[in-house]
């Protein structure tokens, strides 16, 4: 099954570093600025003179921190993003939303004593892993109606400029997957769905036969006819080889789809189980199958 996650991004403190040398510059510019105004000062008019402003320089205002709550409507490359779009997309979460915020926190830039920068692998880390932590809860379900569900968490920082004027906060949203890099529209709260009678409507289904032409996943409030039913939870570790994976699901989801089964002799079934690439995203456990309807 191909999960969809937000890519990482690449660990760069450049940025950061450069922002500390520029204000270096800046600091030595204003030292030296000042020691030529001493200087005319006391060596009457054959001493240069420093040009002064008497305006101050502007500063730039740090993002504002989100709210800890409230929807938008945003397209599927805009939720992958790691950061958040220029402009404002928040919507009421009383009408047609694609994204929903489900927590707030505050980055922990300092590592070990030093700045690390916004978009550094540390502090990316640190959202990636606290956000997926806390969507189980806010939805209302455990691991394993997440995995079954169409339902994913997307997290975003502040951009580096954003980052160098103060702004240390980092979001966590909720969306619903569509299809092939499409969000579905959703009205009103999924805080508890996964928990209510509203769950079957987000569960993960299939417009075909998983791994055929025609197979897409959409959630099952959509026209569908397979579903996923469970999932099969592989060792930890290196990824054990496509051989190994595809093994292991084989027994686990044919019985599965037998006790789904009007007849028990005559029936069908799927599994899918990860790639290595799926594997290094963090999936994993393949999925089982069986047709609906």
């Amino acid at each position: 099954m191909t999960r969809d996650r937000r890519a990482e991004v690449p660990g760069v403190v450049v940025g950061v570093h450069r922002r500390l040398h520029r204000l270096h510059r800046m600091l030595v510019l204003v030292v030296i600025a000042g020691l030529a105004t001493a200087l005319a000062a006391c060596g009457g008019n054959d001493a240069p003179k420093a040009p002064v402003s008497s305006a101050p320089p502007p500063v730039a205002s740090a993002a504002p921190r989100p709210a800890a709550s409230g929807c938008d409507n945003l397209t599927y490359q805009q939720a992958v993003a790691p950061t958040l779009p220029d402009g404002d997309t928040s919507v009421p979460c009383s009408g047609p939303h694609t994204a929903q915020t489900y927590a707030v926190g505050m980055l922990a830039t300092a590592v070990d004593g030093h700045l690390a920068a916004v978009d550094s692998t540390r502090v990316q880390a640190q959202v990636a892993k606290k956000c997926p932590a806390a969507l189980p809860a806010y939805l209302g379900g455990d691991q394993e109606k997440l995995r079954l569900s169409m339902l994913r968490g997307v997290w975003f920082t502040p951009t580096v400029a954003q980052a160098a004027t103060g702004a240390d906060w980092y979001r966590c949203d909720v969306i619903a997957l569509d299809g092939d890099q499409q969000l579905a529209t959703m009205t009103g709260s999924l805080n508890g769905v996964l928990g209510s009678d509203h769950a079957g409507d987000w569960a993960m289904c299939g417009t075909a036969q998983p791994g055929t032409s025609g197979f897409t996943r959409v959630p099952c409030r959509a026209k569908h006819s397979w579903k996923a039913l469970k999932t099969v939870d592989l060792p930890a570790g290196k990824y054990p080889g496509e051989a190994a994976v595809k093994e292991a699901g084989q027994k686990p989801c044919q019985a599965a789809g037998q006790n789904v089964a009007s007849d028990a002799l005559n029936y069908r079934w799927g599994y899918e189980w990860p790639t290595a690439e799926q594997w290094a995203t963090g999936q994993t456990y393949g999925i089982c199958w069986a047709p609906e309807g």
